[in-house]
C-alpha cells in the first residue's frame, strides 16, 4: 500500500468524523485490516491515536458553530474515559477473530437502528 492511498483513507475517515461523527472506528479499522493488513489489535490501537488529533480539529470547528454541548461532554467523558479503559483490557483478553465479529455486528445494529430511524 502506497502512503497516497494511506492519507486518503485518513481523509475520508476525517472528513465522515466531523461530517457525521463517525470515521474512527467505523472507517479506519476496516480500512487498516484489509487495506494495509494489519492485525485487528493493532488497527484497533492505531485508530484511537489518530482519533486524538481528528477529533480535536473535529471539536474546535463543530464549537465555533455551536455545536458542542459542553455540559454532556463533561458527564459522558467521565464514562467514556473509564470505558475505554476497560475497553482496551479486555482487547487484550479477546481473540482477533471474535473482535472482527463484535465489530460487524455493531456496525449491522447500528445501521439497522439508524435506517429505521
Amino acid at each position: 500500500m502506497e502512503v497516497g492511498s494511506v492519507i486518503v483513507l485518513g481523509l475520508i475517515a476525517g472528513t465522515l468524523s466531523s461530517l457525521l461523527g463517525i470515521g474512527g472506528g467505523i472507517i479506519l479499522v476496516p480500512g487498516m485490516i484489509f487495506l494495509l493488513d494489519l492485525p485487528v489489535h493493532k488497527a484497533i490501537g492505531t485508530s484511537l491515536a489518530i482519533i486524538i488529533p481528528t477529533a480535536i480539529m473535529g471539536v474546535y470547528q463543530h464549537s465555533i458553530y455551536g455545536n458542542v454541548n459542553w455540559k454532556w461532554v463533561l458527564f459522558i467523558t467521565v464514562g467514556s474515559v473509564t470505558g475505554a479503559y476497560i475497553g482496551a483490557y479486555l482487547s487484550r483478553i479477546i481473540p482477533a477473530d471474535i473482535l472482527k465479529k463484535l465489530f460487524a455486528v455493531l456496525l449491522v445494529l447500528v445501521a439497522v437502528k439508524l435506517w429505521r430511524g
